[in-house]
């Protein structure tokens, strides 16, 4: 399957998952993603588990075998200048230069976009870092739970007068790619307009701050600042996630349930029975005015029940339910498999690696992984000799000098 971007020619010198996300998507629609690394700086996605066996393996990360997928590995110790010549040539090759390394270190290396533009004038770079690559944060280093501290997450979520518990992982690093990959296809649309190629800079940070536009505008307009409040909501209660009926030898089981108007609660209500009925709940106001008694009334509630029969049997009644997933879950969802949320990709270490497809279905040109991601310096022979025409001697020139493995 060749894809709809099959002559596009990627250099990807990032590395974690802000940078490398970009790429993989590239890839999944058929560009060439030649990934740079090498082994004495392990990229922090390799060093993320869990890994393929248990124990600790670099070459075995499913966090790196999933932000990777598709490209081909070229090792180079950038720390070379000879490994930077190289990194030159493949620039001049391609039409996309992605790299996230601490502002103004491709400067000193003279791979910044200025000195990449002199040697190949349509080139396409993009810059991911936390805040960007100017100003006077721009050097505050960390990764993406620093990046939704920046943000404002960190001070959203969580409970309500208790400490701050943030998103999950590092939640910018998964959002900014989210804006790099249409970036990248809008700068290549117009360069095929135009001639001309262009600089991205991509501060996570900022971002992030693109989905707490409703908070900066409450603040502008009536200088009021968001804060944790758990899992309610303003305009509706309850809502919130609730203890459910946990067989023995598991884990705690969840469900989390949301009365979405009037009639949502009296259907719920109905369900409940006993203490629901009370009239005091009948309207919003009333129940926001009781929301921590009317959540204690929901959760015993549900306690004793199956989360999964009880958030079908809500669904049912028009009430909004569902089972708090945790990764087995996931991993056997019926609707995730009907979408090919999971690729399975045979792995040369350990048979078959599962990665996540592509964040888009297309119809005509639907995605593809074409290859597992690489282990060091798996593909050195295709690209410096397929790509660059390298010949023997240059290849052992290249290892004398320490450029390469």
């Amino acid at each position: 399957m060749s894809g709809p971007l099959a002559d596009i020619k990627v250099l990807d010198l990032a590395w974690v998952v802000a940078g490398p996300m970009i790429g993989r998507s590239l890839a999944d629609f058929g560009a060439t993603v030649v990934r740079v690394e090498h082994p004495k700086r392990v990229d922090t996605a390799r060093a993320i588990g869990p890994y393929y066996g248990g124990g600790y393996d670099v070459q075995r990360s499913a966090c790196y075998a999933n932000g990777n997928a598709g490209k081909l590995g070229l090792a180079l110790d950038l720390q070379n200048e000879d490994a930077r010549d190289v990194v030159r040539e493949l620039a001049a090759w391609a039409d996309v230069v992605v790299e996230s390394f601490a502002p103004g270190q491709v400067n000193r290396w003279g791979l910044d976009y200025d000195s990449l533009k002199a040697i190949n004038p349509k080139i396409i770079m993009v810059s991911t870092s936390l805040m960007g690559q100017a100003g006077p944060w721009k050097a505050l280093a960390g990764f993406g739970n620093i990046g939704a501290a920046m943000s404002g997450y960190q001070g959203l979520v969580g409970p309500e007068e208790g400490l701050p518990t943030g998103p999950f992982g590092p939640y910018t690093d998964y959002v900014a790619p989210r804006f790099g990959i249409p970036m990248v296809l809008a700068a290549l649309d117009w360069r095929a307009r135009s001639g001309e190629g262009c600089y991205i800079d991509l501060g996570q940070a900022e971002t992030g701050m693109q989905f707490l536009a409703s908070a900066f505008a409450d603040y502008g307009a009536t200088g009021r600042i968001a804060k944790a409040e758990g899992n309610r909501d303003a305009a509706m209660a309850p809502h919130g996630v609730y203890p459910a009926l946990t067989k023995e030898g598991e884990d705690p089981r969840w469900i989390a349930v949301a009365a979405q108007n009037d009639a949502a609660w009296t259907a719920l209500a109905a369900e409940i029975g006993g203490a629901a009925s009370d009239a005091r709940f009948a309207t919003l106001a009333g129940r926001k005015a009781a929301e921590a008694e009317l959540d204690e009334i929901v959760g015993a509630w549900t306690a004793t029940r199956d989360p999964v029969a009880t958030a079908q049997a809500l669904q049912g009644l028009g009430v909004a339910a569902s089972t708090v997933a945790n990764a087995a879950d996931l991993a056997e969802d019926p609707q995730l498999e009907h979408l090919g949320h999971w690729e399975r990709v045979p792995h040369p270490q350990i048979g078959q690696a599962t990665v996540e497809a592509s964040r888009f279905a297309l119809s005509a040109t639907p995605a593809h992984v074409a290859r597992p991601a690489p282990e060091y310096g798996r593909d050195q022979e295709a690209v410096l000799t397929g790509i660059l025409g390298y010949d023997a001697a240059k290849l052992d020139a290249l290892k004398a000098a320490g450029a390469m493995p």
